[in-house]
């Protein structure tokens, strides 16, 4: 098989006011002092990480209340930053109440922090009625504005965002917006830039000041197609050695994220309705595997304890077989996906079938464009995903330069007829998805931007799907 960026897989699939950061001076002191806004993720049923960035040698003070006025404070400490971590905090806070609204914030040289709102997990032994989640992924910032982050930061019923990757983009083309450096990021000067401005957008800042995220990271995050060992756009006779520009790179990204220092592969609970495992599927991929050895074995346990009633998986490329329509001088599989490790995916999948697991549901991101599909093994679904669109990045029709809605619709049909397994796709439009559980069901609702060029877009309800408990079969709920 012959390996395919997604950009080469859209394009293959199609033939069958600039804001940067710096640009204007903050409007406020907190502004200026807090510019790049407030964050938490991973929440736990007693506690949750908060997360800012301050430029100051002076101590930098936290506190966590029960209400938005900040009249029963319950948690409060103070903690220092500096160069070394380019500025900015992490605070892990615990003793907290499970299934629980908080609201937090810093103060640091006499100025107080934009208010932030977090909530934590439930308890273990809670039988949960329900969880919704925001869900989210590819958002490049050249290509548009973050509209879709807004509208699910204007949503007051969720309980986390899970972000499936690709929250930065390393590169630097021309776009709608222009990036910060103007040029590709490889050293770790340059990707702190790049978080930076990503963390000035006005839609991102409110998203993190009103949910907390729950994250894992894909490829560019570093760069292209990017693996342990290399990528094919780094070229190390001009770039360096790939392990300093990949260790700069996760240094930056552990900087700037509200996410706890370590591993991304990780599991969070929500009671006994649901548990969310976050896999990373790019630190352990080698040219044999895309989860190594020691993630694959821990994947399988925690998809087969029997734990909780959903199994639900943080996953940033697809993990169904995918055939792309086969056109002359085109690949017909997409290798940057578990296309490209069948033996992985056949393992997991194995598990599973063995265990008579049914409720295990993939979140994907990476492709740009938006499926329900059941996952296969052999004649039988054994589990179920849903991908997510991008929030900005380009997708199908912006590839080839055809109006969205036209020449998507033969190749959406080509897919399906070539997969019929996928029993949704959707190539063209950007927006975000919110994540509905309950014990009978797991739904996603694709939500569509009007215009990713507009900061102002609105935002419509397109499509839904669901699918049963215990059956590995998705459904359409609408339109």
């Amino acid at each position: 098989m012959t390996g395919v960026d997604r950009r080469t897989f859209l394009k293959a699939g199609a033939v069958a006011g600039a804001v940067t950061a710096g640009t204007s001076l903050p409007a406020s002191a907190e502004e200026a002092v807090f510019q790049h806004g407030v964050a938490s993720g991973d929440p736990l049923p007693d506690g949750i990480l908060l997360w800012t960035r301050v430029v100051t040698s002076s101590p930098v003070r936290w506190e966590v209340a029960a209400d938005a006025s900040f009249a029963r404070i319950v948690r409060r400490g103070v903690t220092h930053t500096g160069p070394w971590r380019d500025h900015t905090v992490k605070v892990e806070v615990s003793g907290l109440r499970p299934a629980t609204r908080y609201w937090y914030r810093f103060r640091a040289d006499g100025v107080v922090s934009p208010v932030g709102r977090t909530k934590t997990a439930p308890a273990p032994t809670d039988d949960c009625a329900s969880l919704r989640f925001g869900v989210a992924a590819c958002s490049n910032w050249i290509a548009g504005y973050f509209a879709a982050y807004g509208y699910l930061a204007s949503r007051d019923d969720l309980d986390a965002v899970i972000h499936l990757g690709d929250y930065i983009y390393e590169y630097s083309d021309p776009g709608v917006r222009v990036t910060e450096p103007q040029r590709e990021c490889e050293t770790l000067a340059d990707y702190r830039i790049r978080h930076a401005q990503y963390k000035t957008d006005p839609h991102l800042q409110q998203l993190h000041a009103t949910h907390p995220f729950i994250v894992t990271w894909d490829d560019h995050e570093s760069a292209e197609n990017s693996s342990s060992i290399g990528s094919p756009v780094h070229d190390p006779a001009t770039e360096g050695p790939w392990g300093a520009r990949l260790a700069a790179a996760t240094q930056a990204y552990f900087e700037w994220m509200p996410v706890r220092e370590g591993k991304l592969s990780r599991r969070v609970r929500f009671g006994r309705l649901a548990d969310l495992t976050m896999l990373d599927l790019r630190s352990y991929r080698t040219p044999s595997t895309i989860l190594g050895d020691a993630q694959r074995s821990w994947l399988v346990e925690t998809l087969t304890d029997g734990c909780a009633r959903w199994k639900l998986v943080g996953n940033s490329v697809m993990m169904a077989p995918l055939k792309i329509p086969p056109l002359p001088g085109q690949p017909t599989t997409n290798t940057d996906q578990w296309d490209g490790y069948p033996a992985d995916r056949e393992t997991v999948l194995k598990a599973l079938d063995r265990a008579g697991m049914k409720n295990t549901v993939f979140l994907t991101g990476d492709i740009h464009s938006s499926w329900a599909i059941n996952v296969p093994l052999g004649d039988r679904s054994v589990a179920s995903e849903f991908v997510a669109t991008s929030v900005t990045s380009d997708n199908f029709d912006e590839r080839i330069g055809v109006p969205p809605r036209t020449g998507s619709l033969v190749v959406e049909a080509q897919f399906m007829a070539l997969n019929p397994h996928v029993k949704f796709v959707e190539l063209d439009s950007h927006g975000a998805s919110v994540l509905t559980v309950t014990p009978e069901e797991v739904r996603v609702d694709w939500h569509y931007v009007s215009d990713k060029r507009d900061p102002n877009a609105t935002t419509t309800l397109a499509h839904s799907f669901r699918t049963l408990h215990d059956t590995a079969q998705v459904e359409r709920v609408l339109p």
